[in-house]
């Protein structure tokens, strides 16, 4: 059987004189695309199939956030409609789903991203709020910490609840193991 690496030097992209900068105990899969000027802290987990593209601003990815199977994480180039164009920007302790989209937006810390989630440009998501699965976050939103949002146009749904609350900060720390036993290979079938 052959061996897999999931260092994250192994498949990192230039683009122009941008170089991906990497921190410490990163796990990247094989299959992901990580390309051009971004930013990666500490403990940071990228799955199979990603696609965390850079080219025309910048992204950064803050500690113990984990980016799951085929997620693209993208940015928007600055124009004459868009003068400063839209970074992406995603705190610390983040989940994104499965198969979401964020694209040019700004997410705050210990934040949900439901798996088909779609966030758009200069979108702001505070701390602390979970988005629903298949939510579509429509430009220029703000999302209030502490908040469900569901839905296309997502809205506000309610409050969270403590244990959701919680949850946030456990996923990212369940993630965050996860990613450390495949670095170091004791991932058991």
């Amino acid at each position: 059987m052959k061996s897999v690496s999931y260092r994250a030097e192994d498949n990192l992209r230039h683009w122009g004189t941008s170089s991906p900068v990497i921190g410490a105990r990163v796990m990247i899969d094989p299959t992901a695309a990580v390309l051009g000027n971004i930013e990666i802290s500490d403990d940071v987990s990228i799955w199979a199939n990603c696609s965390v593209r850079a080219d025309v601003h910048h992204i950064t990815i803050g500690e113990r956030t984990n980016v799951q199977d085929n997620s693209v994480l993208h940015v928007t180039h600055a124009s004459d409609f868009n003068p400063g164009g839209w970074p992406l920007v995603i705190g610390t302790e983040v989940t994104v789903g499965h198969r979401a989209v964020l694209h040019g937006c700004t997410i705050g810390d210990r934040v949900l991203v439901g798996m088909g989630a779609i966030v758009m440009d200069g979108v702001m998501v505070e701390n602390e709020v979970m988005i629903a699965g298949g939510a579509l976050v429509t430009p220029g939103k703000r999302l209030k910490s502490g908040m469900l949002y569901a839905g296309s146009p997502a809205r506000p749904v309610r409050p969270i609840s403590d244990e959701e609350r919680t949850f946030l900060g456990y996923s990212a720390q369940n993630y965050a193991t996860l990613k450390q036993q495949y670095l170091d290979g004791s991932v058991q079938p």
